[in-house]
């Protein structure tokens, strides 16, 4: 079998603005093309369509992960072009990939094998530079914060306070943290700082979040950047940062339209972390996708209680969006491992693990059904090496839930590989779901993040040391007990502890470190060891990836 480049490199892309027209009914003039075979569609354009009917939309999610994933953009592009191939018009919606887990472990985002989006080895590496704005953004907040205090300090901007930090889309350890302005008068006032990655920054959220231009604008100038002596927030808007914050993004706004290997439609615009921020596409080309298209396909970030929670509860809290039907992505291989087979035999049939693992799927099952309220089907993103008795004892346990599980080798035979899951979604999207937020906008953060624990990772409390409860309370005294809160945790397990696999109950979930995103209207809460500034591996990606002969070779 070729690697997932080479299939990519010999994929017969058709111009895109064939595809938007002939797929979407985009003429040419709405389109800013860059190159033949991906172009950002008109934010004037979109906002045309607002009066149109919404298609259906299927939310694609999966069970706690293995360290290599389990097929879930895979799946998401497999099911997009299989809904067109049994006469559905259908688009897909996905995030941009972050050029750490590139380099890093993960790989890229574009999908694999015969169900990928093209041309892969530009939306892998720096495809229409909107994290590039994002970056020069969120960098000259952190610049115009340093200036004004060199130059006097006339907002009283307490550099003991000062929360936001400086971004860069690599994984980069040694800049997690750091001290600035060293070397005299001239350079500015010596404080402790760091870096965190793009995909973790409040800009990159408040991107993916904002409806307009002048949301946008809004949302930025709303950041907090920091505190006076008198703990009074100090705002982007204070600084008179945000309209050339706004200038850097106006471009990157308008959503990327490319293409599958079946040339059908796909947007991806925006990419936040999902184990650190909310981990979905933008909401705008989620919007524009259901006005141009009658099913739309996308993806939250890692496993349901991870994504699919931040989905609901921020995304579509925020935007009014309700998926009809969620397709929960699952292997034999990550049920064995978290049946606690090592990673390295879980290619070899095992049914006593098989059997412990599966607790892991009926906790996402039951949370996408019972907690979230969304019909779903199980896909199992099957490898060559499951055996007929592990699928049979997976569909077994999966029918006393009622649930559907349906065999899918889009990896392998595209869009046609996923007939089978593309008609059991058109069935769900029949039904009349009623999906459910985790909690009410009322409620305190306290209780906020004590339901999502409970609920969703089924731990036994929350807690936190003295000093995170004060910032949590006073965080809700001074008016932001109405956001949403947006968990950073592991996404290898439902615990704060990666070790833990499976479906661990009665754990605790300690909360580290709290941080108010008011531009993106959410309060994240930093849970275990999770670091907003990855490092790389031992062996990282970037190692293999090279150009030889005028091609990109080890990508993917």
């Amino acid at each position: 079998m070729p690697s997932d480049i080479e299939i990519a490199q010999a994929a017969r892309l058709q111009r895109i603005s064939s595809v938007a027209r002939e797929k979407l009914g985009i003429a040419e003039e709405h389109l800013e093309p860059y190159g033949h075979y991906k172009a950002k569609v008109s934010l004037k354009y979109l906002d045309s369509l607002k009066g149109r009917k919404d298609g259906k939309l299927v939310l694609v999610t999966a069970m706690t992960p293995t360290p290599a994933g389990e097929g879930k953009t895979t799946t998401t592009v497999g099911l997009g072009d299989a809904l067109n191939h049994i006469g559905k018009k259908a688009a897909i919606c996905l995030r941009e990939p972050s050029l750490g887990p590139v380099f890093g472990m993960k790989g890229g985002a574009a999908g694999g094998g015969h169900a990928q989006v093209v041309p892969m080895e530009d939306i892998n590496l720096h495809f229409t530079g909107d994290f590039g704005a994002i970056q020069l953004a969120n960098n000259l907040l952190a610049a115009m914060i340093d200036n004004h205090i060199h130059h006097g300090n006339e907002l009283g901007i307490d550099v003991r306070r000062i929360q936001w930090k400086r971004v860069l889309d690599m994984n980069d350890r040694a800049l997690r943290d750091i001290v600035v302005s060293l070397g005299g008068p001239g350079n500015g006032y010596p404080r402790q700082d760091g870096f965190d990655i793009v995909v973790a920054s409040e800009v990159m959220a408040i991107f993916c979040l904002a409806t307009s231009l002048e949301d946008l604008k809004k949302r930025l100038g709303n950041i907090v950047i920091g505190y006076t002596r008198d703990q009074k927030p100090v705002t982007a808007r204070d600084l008179n940062a945000h309209g050339a914050m706004t200038v850097l993004l106006k471009d990157a706004l308008a959503p990327n339209l490319v293409q599958t290997l079946e040339n059908n439609p796909a947007f991806i615009h925006g990419g936040p972390f999902a184990n650190i921020a909310h981990g979905c596409n933008s909401v705008i080309a989620t919007q524009s996708a259901l006005k141009l298209a009658d099913y739309v396909v996308t993806e939250a970030g890692f496993g349901a209680d991870l994504g699919a929670e931040k989905f609901l509860d921020i995304k579509c809290r925020k935007s009014g969006l309700r998926p009809n039907a969620g397709v929960i992505v699952a292997t034999i291989r990550a049920l064995k491992y978290h049946g606690g087979v090592d990673v390295k035999e879980v290619n070899k049939e095992n049914l006593a693990a098989l059997e412990k693992g599966l607790a892991n799927l009926e906790r996402h099952v039951d949370n996408m059904q019972n907690v979230y309220g969304i019909p779903s089907v199980v896909s199992i993103n099957r490898f060559t090496f499951d055996t007929p008795a592990e699928i049979e004892l997976v569909q077994a346990r999966m029918k006393n839930l009622g649930v559907p599980v349906v065999l899918a080798t889009h990896w392998s035979d595209g869009g046609k590989g996923a007939t089978d899951l593309a008609r059991a979604v058109v069935g769900l999207c029949e039904t009349k779901a009623k999906p459910k937020l985790v909690y009410n906008d009322h409620d305190s953060l306290w209780e906020k993040i004590s339901a999502v624990a409970k609920l969703v990772y089924r731990a036994a409390e929350v807690t936190a040391d003295t000093k995170v409860r004060a910032q949590i309370k006073k965080l809700q005294e001074d008016g932001y007990g109405h956001y949403p809160v947006c968990v950073a945790k592991t996404q290898y397990s439902f615990s704060t502890d990666a070790q833990k696999r499976g479906a661990p109950e009665h754990h605790v979930i300690n909360i580290r470190e709290v941080r108010l995103a008011a531009g993106a209207q959410f309060v994240v809460m930093i849970c275990g060891d999770i670091m907003t500034m990855p490092g790389l591996p031992k062996v990282p990606s970037a190692n293999k990836i090279d150009w030889i002969d005028g091609k990109v070779v080890g990508l993917f």
